[in-house]
Order: structure tokens, then C-alpha cells, then sequence
């Protein structure tokens, strides 16, 4: 049931199993980069250094819908998100890996199920969607995470300034997503998808 439901027969098998460790490694990489933060130069803006991490999130679940389908993607959202807890409460704390979990989960499904029908009406133009969902799944899963790990924190610093750091992280992935990761994204799906026709063709 749960094999039919996310539709893993449609696709590769160890392309699944990269797609569930790429998405596992870039949540494990931002929940330790949480952790550490400064102050913008020029600025009292605070900031995390998780932000220069977590903008990857969206473009590889955007990159596992194009090269699978958006039920196989959500198998793979369902795969990582017990391991995303305990590998993120281990290197993190526990309401890390729980504000983690709660983010990816809310990002993700939303990307997954909303952002598709995006994808499906302009799937000529690539760049429409991952776009699109870059801004709003983004700041849904930003503030759910730094609500959901820090509102309630013991560290007084982290409580009272959890909303402030949420916003500069919220402007500074977009803007990174668009300048950066877009095209280095619409690349790599080039490549990818050129890859995916030889071997079928093969």
C-alpha cells in the first residue's frame, strides 16, 4: 500500500536512495550551522550561519520532483524525516531536531503538493517554480524552525531575538536562491536530464 501509494516502481531505485541521503545531508548541515551565528557587518541584524545552508533544501526537493514524480517525492520527504530528527537532535538538541522536522515536514509538502501544479503548467520555463517556492516555502519553514527551537529556548538571547534572526535568515536565502542557487540549479538539471535520456536510451 504505502509502495503503490508513493510510486516508487515508476522510478530508480538507487536514484531514491541518493535523492533520501542528499536531503538528509543538507538538513544535517544547516541544524549545526544553526547553532553558530554573528552579527551582519555594518549592522545589529543577528544571523545564523544556517542560512547559507538551508536554501539547498528547497532546490533539492524541487530536483527530486523533476527527476521522479511528486509521489515518489513525497516517499522521499517520508523516508528522511525520522532520520532528520535523530541525526539533527544528535549533532543539534532535541528542539532542534524537532523545529527541524517540523520545518521540513511544512516545507516540503507544501513544495510537494502545491508548487507541482506550478511545475506542471510551466514546465518548459524550469525556473518558474523552484522560483516561487523558493520565497514561500522558505519563509514558512524559517519561522516555523526558529519558533518552533527558540521561542520556548532556555537561551535568553535566542528567545527574545528568535524573530529577528527568522527575518534576516528569511531575506538572505531568497536573495542567495535567486543570485546563486537558481542558476547553478538550472544547470545541474540540465545535465541531469541529459544524463536520464542517454541511460534510457542505452
Amino acid at each position: 500500500m504505502i509502495k503503490q501509494y508513493f510510486n516508487f516502481e515508476a522510478v530508480d531505485k538507487g536514484l531514491v536512495a541518493k535523492l533520501v541521503v542528499l536531503h538528509l545531508f543538507i538538513i544535517a548541515l544547516s541544524n549545526w550551522a544553526v547553532q553558530f551565528g554573528g552579527t551582519l557587518p555594518f549592522t545589529d541584524l543577528n544571523f545564523t550561519w544556517g542560512m547559507f545552508t538551508f536554501p539547498f533544501i528547497v532546490v533539492a526537493t524541487d530536483l527530486t520532483v523533476r527527476l521522479t514524480n511528486k509521489y515518489t517525492a513525497r516517499g522521499v520527504v517520508a523516508i528522511a524525516f525520522i532520520p532528520a530528527i535523530i541525526v539533527s537532535s544528535y549533532i543539534a538538541t532535541p528542539m532542534i531536531g524537532f523545529a527541524s522536522a517540523l520545518a521540513y515536514l511544512l516545507g516540503q509538502f507544501l513544495d510537494v503538493s502545491i508548487f507541482q501544479r506550478i511545475r506542471e503548467k510551466w514546465t518548459d520555463i524550469w525556473w518558474v517554480a523552484p522560483a516561487i517556492s523558493t520565497v514561500f516555502a522558505n519563509i514558512l519553514d524559517t519561522y516555523a524552525f526558529f519558533w518552533a527551537a527558540f521561542a520556548f529556548s532556555d537561551d535568553p538571547f535566542m528567545s527574545v531575538h528568535w524573530f529577528e534572526i527568522a527575518s534576516v535568515d528569511v531575506v538572505f536565502k531568497i536573495i542567495t536562491s535567486f543570485v546563486l542557487f537558481l542558476p547553478v540549479y538550472g544547470i545541474l538539471l540540465a545535465y541531469l536530464k541529459s544524463k536520464v535520456v542517454k541511460e534510457s536510451v542505452q
